[in-house]
């Protein structure tokens, strides 16, 4: 195996992390001010910027992972995570290292988007920024490539796609925040009450009005005297109507 593999095998990742990074910056940047609409789809986007953020952080760990195993500059696990501890090139390696703990909030607190208040995501999703521009002086100052042509045309392009990315972002603004407040719309009336159904009559049968009770016509006693509900008198044991001898 040629010792200079795991050298060869970091810069290689970093370079690819770096364009990964740039591209997951600007992928997020369209998503969030729908720049391409009517022609883009949120959808999309934000499955594709997920994906490339995902890529760059597995292109992160596979470059810390062969600067440890590379034996060319001997750095350790304590160079690649404190800032200023590496004795090669301090200033540039902590530019990395300083990126990396923004990358990896940035990938944490977007696994618990939901769960999480939507200011602080927003507040801890805006190191992404920053992100990008440290890996970019990192990749300037501490590569040993920046004298190599093609090296120096994918820096230009890398920086040259950043700068577009925020400039679009500071010109068009989020997409949420150009829809102005949602207006109320118009009051619905509620719903009318259906009427009651008319009760069914029977044919032929006139329903008259209740009216003041009546009492049962006075009878006339044989006296000739009128009482209601009178019961016919007895006299002298014999019954009323029939002739007595004289």
């Amino acid at each position: 195996m040629n010792p200079q593999t795991w050298w060869y095998l970091a810069r290689g990742s970093g370079i690819v992390a770096w364009a990964l990074l740039v591209m997951s910056l600007v992928w997020g940047v369209l998503l969030s001010t729908r720049a391409l609409r009517p022609r883009d789809r949120p959808a999309w986007l934000a499955d594709l910027h997920r994906w490339l953020g995902g890529l760059a952080t597995t292109a992160v760990g596979l470059h810390l992972a062969a600067l440890v195993a590379d034996s060319y500059v001997e750095l350790g696990p304590a160079d690649l995570l404190v800032p200023l501890a590496s004795s090669w090139r301090p200033v540039p390696v902590a530019l990395g290292v300083l990126a990396l703990y923004g990358l990896v909030a940035v990938e944490a607190t977007s696994l618990a988007m939901r769960r999480l208040p939507r200011r602080a995501w927003r507040g801890v999703h805006l190191l992404s920024y920053g992100v990008v521009w440290l890996v970019s002086l990192h990749a300037g100052l501490a590569g040993s490539d920046t004298t190599n042509p093609a090296y120096r045309a994918t820096a230009v392009a890398l920086t040259a796609a950043a700068v577009v990315a925020i400039v679009l972002r500071l010109v068009h603004g989020p997409a949420s925040s150009r829809r102005g407040p949602r207006r109320p719309g118009p009051r619905t009336p509620p719903p009318a009450r259906a009427p009651a159904p008319a009760r069914a009559s029977v044919p032929g049968r006139v329903r008259t009005p209740p009216g003041p009770t009546t009492r049962p016509p006075a009878r006339t006693s044989s006296a000739g005297s009128t009482r209601a509900g009178a019961v016919p008198s007895v006299a002298s044991g014999s019954p009323v109507g029939r002739s007595q001898p004289s």
